[in-house]
């Protein structure tokens, strides 16, 4: 099984020797998190509607321009989602769009090839 990215490039899955970044200018911002995250397909205007589909994804880290969760499938790249993006009152949460930007499945799944997987959101303002 294979993952493309938004940049073209593509990792199998039992690839887990995934660079690390020495320049940390751009995750300096991040916070650890671990909460959970309700989440909404949304419906694409020139495919089919799936709308309808919900779930939980687990928040691993968050930052002004993003966030990384953990979720049972992995959804489409490019594919939009409505989250809701907890706040500091954990009772509370605000709901933002985020884009699919890419996936890497855990090399612990189940042995039907599904799930978990690490999935990274980009907000959409």
């Amino acid at each position: 099984m294979h993952f493309k990215y938004k940049g073209g490039s593509v990792v199998r899955q039992t690839d887990w020797d995934w660079p690390i970044e020495h320049d940390l200018k751009n995750h300096n911002e991040r916070v650890a998190m671990l909460r959970p995250i309700p989440f909404w397909w949304t419906t694409q205007a020139d495919g089919p509607s799936d709308s309808d589909k919900t779930g939980k994804a687990l928040s691993i880290n968050v930052s002004s321009g993003g966030m990384l969760v953990l979720m049972e499938e992995a959804p489409e790249i490019e594919r939009v989602l409505k989250v809701l993006v907890p706040t500091p009152n954990s009772v509370a949460g605000t709901p933002t769009l985020a884009e699919v930007r890419w996936t890497r499945k855990l090399p612990f799944g189940r042995a039907n090839g599904k799930g978990p997987f690490f999935v990274g959101l980009k907000f959409l303002f």
